[in-house]
């Protein structure tokens, strides 16, 4: 395709945007002159083949992803997009050598925050590429960007709204006797609430791979985005630049507390090799377990009323917190040779159009403005919305990810018993003061 074929799709795909928004389209460069100077419109695209990979398995994220395509091609049927779903525990390093070779895909699925500055070399910036100005109605787009500023160039276009939260089985609380519209708040609350479970012959909290399947163990950084909530979100930036160290006895105190679930049997035993915690929830083997906005849709379909969400209350004081969050979505890679193409559905996922399918799809659109049907979505939508509750960023995107990285392996160990506290802290702690000095300071690179 010539660049004014390329540069006529991306003006179109930028109209269609800002049409759909109820406004003008707004353009500049070549195309703009064109368009201003009534020369003839171009003819049909000649058919372009795009490869997209995400590393989503078959939770709520892959169906909309799929769906997302579907109507793209509809509105463009000169483009197939060829979805592939590569294996979550090695995703990024699939990714990454695909990179190097220059045979990866022109879409992927990226998580945000420091992920994508980590992996920015080879993510291209959307700027030029889609409206600008549709990019920053996205929420959270801050974390998609570079030094976590639109302005200086997006890599990743959000596909929703996330949450770490817990989910609970109505009926288990029932029968141990607790309230279940009254969930606990402290660590305190939590323990008692956890006994009684235990008491009931209820097994309170199951652990394992997850919707997710993250690892070949638990991913523990949905509780760490709690645990750490003894802190603001902007003394977050400290476990970034040392000033807060993980072996800080503070923060000591709080994984202590955390390992105690599993020494005081308020969990499954197999917690470091359990690959079926999701079924094994939805089978009522346990009252709780800990994931995702992105588990809703198959909770909601398999459990039905009797399943509801909860914030884990992993604080001494009553929690006030909310990880909410847009946590992962798209990004053009640099050596894609179909980047109008690409582009074009980067702008179609930032489009009204698109959000209604993401929200139809069981997820949260990112898109301000919209919402979602879901009864729990709108259950964990209010915390902050309505009870002023603060939101967080997820903590494992806004820390290095060598750390985030080190951190996945012992803490499920520590958790498990195969590993002290103190020694897995100690071992996130040399991970961070190892990074160069750059990688520590009060930019976010």
């Amino acid at each position: 395709m010539n660049r004014r074929l390329r540069l006529a799709l991306i003006l179109t795909v930028a109209a269609l945007v800002v049409q759909a928004c109820g406004g003008a389209a707004q353009t500049t460069g070549p195309a703009a002159s064109e368009a201003a100077s009534g020369s003839p419109s171009a003819p049909p695209a000649a058919p372009v083949t795009l490869t997209l990979w995400h590393n989503y398995g078959t939770e709520a994220n892959a169906v909309a992803t799929e769906n997302l395509v579907k109507a793209f091609q509809a509105i463009h049927p000169e483009i197939t997009i060829n979805v592939v779903s590569q294996p979550a525990d090695n995703y990024f390093d699939l990714l990454q050598a695909a990179a190097i070779s220059k045979t990866g895909p022109d879409l992927a699925t990226m998580w945000t925050g420091l992920f994508d500055l980590k992996y920015k070399s080879y993510l291209e910036p959307l700027n030029d590429l889609v409206p600008l100005d549709e990019l920053k109605k996205l929420k959270g787009i801050e974390y998609s960007s570079l030094n976590f500023n639109p302005d200086d160039g997006v890599l990743v276009v959000p596909l929703e709204v996330q949450f770490y939260n817990g989910f609970y089985n109505k009926q288990l609380f029932q029968q141990a006797g607790l309230d279940p519209n009254k969930f606990p708040t402290t660590w305190d609350e939590l323990f008692a609430a956890s006994e009684k479970l235990k008491a009931a012959g209820i097994t309170p909290f199951v652990y394992g791979t997850g919707g997710q399947a993250l690892g070949g163990g638990f991913y523990p950084w949905y509780d760490v985005s709690y645990l750490m909530m003894e802190w603001s979100p902007q003394d977050w930036k400290k476990l970034y630049t040392g000033e807060l160290a993980w072996t800080d006895p503070a923060v000591k105190a709080q994984f202590q507390k955390w390992v105690s679930l599993f020494q005081k049997g308020y969990t499954n035993q197999d917690v470091l090799t359990n690959s079926d915690s999701i079924a094994q929830f939805e089978a009522g083997k346990a009252a709780m377990t800990l994931e995702g906005t992105w588990q809703i849709a198959e909770f909601q379909q398999k459990m039905g009323d009797n399943v509801g969400v909860f914030l884990p209350p992993f604080v001494n004081r009553p929690l006030q917190g909310v990880v909410e969050y847009s946590g992962d979505g798209f990004s053009m890679t640099t050596y894609s040779q179909h980047k109008p193409e690409a582009a074009a559905f980067l702008a179609y996922l930032a489009s009204d159009a698109a959000q209604k399918v993401v929200a139809d799809s069981g997820l949260i659109p990112a898109k301000e403005g919209f919402s979602t049907d879901s009864r729990m979505a709108k259950d964990l939508l209010a915390y902050a919305a309505d009870k002023g509750f603060t939101r967080y960023p997820m903590i494992d995107n806004v820390i290095q990810p060598e750390v985030s990285d080190a951190g996945t392996k012992v803490l499920n160990a520590a958790f498990g018993g195969a590993m002290s506290v103190d020694e897995a802290l100690k071992n996130m702690q040399d991970t961070l003061m190892q990074l160069p000095a750059d990688r520590r300071g009060d930019t976010y690179k």
